[in-house]
């Protein structure tokens, strides 16, 4: 008697087993937050599946616009039913806010300090960063060096500091644009400079954990690190004015540099990583791959290839399958293969675009303000479709070099967000609800 009465309670929990298994995965396949820089992953790269393969002539349905959600080119973070982003109104208010993913109306804002650099050149000014949600909070980091850990229900700050004065940090020309990494119990930013080049503060104080001075110091670029696994070591990788750099995560020593992804007029290409593998883009040049291989005690960046026209942009590129996709200086959209450099195809597509990958698909946010969908296939370019927002704001003309579209498309729960300074559109890209 009392095996059997076993035997049923052991059936029962593997049938209640089975059935939460099943909604996790339900859960876990209807839902797909954007909760940072480039994505879940830091890759450009959604999970989710599902999504329109082909959009109407007029592009997909179009369900709100907000038009004055303050200047900027923040890429918005969306988890659950908020949008995350920052933006500023003026040299004196650069403020994280978040707004309802119902109809894009604001919950709450933040201010976190002033515009960084106002007087740069060419003088576009702005709010630059993406926020980083984790769990209840969210990391923030001004263009003047403001970062700030902030309460996501409220928008309360639980702690700042700023990183240009205490770590003696050199931002670039265009301020810091920086998006903050966090990585378990660490949130980790780059002040540039000799002394601290990048840091890894506890997520929780904003106390520092490790301050790592990079050999020749310098700016920063206008990238953002990513986790790389390589050589043996887990490391932060970030892309510098002096080079891509690898630093240990556990204690910030230096491990490695690859300049060659420097060689262009500024460093915007956050790297792409896969495997033991890092690629990065030289700006107008060129992009290159290294391999990251035990060294004694370190490691070293071995050269895999490094050739001219590969993606380079300011809108950084995606790996899907073992190719890469992204635009190059020329304004061409380009699908390589990751492994060997060799170019598959190109195309002018909608010229010089940000890019965002998911369910087989290319998402481009075009400089002019156009947005495309393309096939992610080595076999050629498939156009799937193509629209301009409307009513888009107006940019400003200073000099040679006129003000675009260099916000980057956001893909999350069915919906493609477009981001142009004040202006934010949502469309329903879902295959079927």
């Amino acid at each position: 008697m009392k095996s059997r009465l076993l035997i049923i309670i052991a059936a029962l929990c593997l049938c209640f087993s089975a059935v939460f298994v099943t909604r996790s995965a339900h859960m876990a396949a209807s839902t797909s937050d954007w909760p940072q820089w480039r994505g879940p992953n830091r890759s450009g790269t959604s999970p989710e599946k599902g999504l329109l393969k082909q959009w109407p002539a007029e592009g997909p349905r179009l369900l709100w616009q907000v038009n004055d959600i303050g200047d900027g080119y923040s890429t918005p973070a969306v988890v659950g039913k908020r949008i995350y982003l920052m933006s500023n109104i003026g040299m004196e208010n650069e403020f994280v806010q978040a707004l309802s993913t119902q109809d894009g109306k604001p919950v709450w804002t933040t201010r976190v300090g002033n515009v960084g650099n106002p007087n740069q050149n060419p003088p576009y000014a702005k709010a630059r960063s993406t926020p980083t949600v984790d769990g209840n909070f969210i990391y923030a980091l001004g263009s003047d060096g403001d970062i700030a850990c902030l309460e996501t229900k409220s928008g309360k700050i639980r702690w700042q500091k700023n990183i240009r004065k205490e770590f003696g940090g050199l931002p670039g020309e265009w301020a810091y644009a920086e998006s903050p990494l966090v990585d378990g119990d660490v949130v980790v930013v780059t002040p540039g400079g000799a002394e601290a080049t990048m840091v890894a503060l506890n997520k929780k104080t904003g106390a520092v954990i490790w301050k790592s001075a990079v050999p020749g110091g310098g700016a920063v670029g206008y990238a953002s690190a990513i986790v790389v696994q390589g050589g043996g070591r887990k490391q932060y990788v970030q892309l510098l004015t002096k080079g891509i750099v690898g630093v240990d995560a556990k204690t910030g020593q230096f491990l490695w540099r690859y300049a060659e992804a420097a060689k262009g007029p500024a460093q915007y290409f956050t790297p792409v990583a896969y495997n033991e593998y890092v690629y990065g883009g030289a700006l107008g040049v060129g992009g290159g791959l290294v391999r990251l291989k035990l060294d004694g005690a370190g490691v070293a960046a071995e050269q895999v290839y490094f050739t001219r026209g590969l993606p380079n942009g300011i809108g950084g590129a995606v790996q899907v399958g073992e190719y890469l996709y992204g635009t190059e200086a020329g304004a061409k959209l380009v699908a390589a293969e990751f492994a060997t450099g060799k170019v598959k195809w190109q195309d002018k597509s909608v010229g010089w675009s940000s890019i965002a990958s998911a369910d087989g698909l290319l998402f481009l946010h075009g400089i002019s303000g156009e947005v495309a969908l393309v096939e992610a296939t080595p076999e050629g370019y498939r156009e799937k479709g193509r629209f301009t927002p409307p009513n888009p704001p107006k940019h400003k003309q200073v000099g040679t070099f006129p003000e675009m579209a260099f916000c980057y498309p956001v893909i999350a729960n069915g919906r493609l967000y477009i981001r142009d300074l004040g202006t934010l559109w949502a469309y329903d890209i879902k295959a079927s609800r």
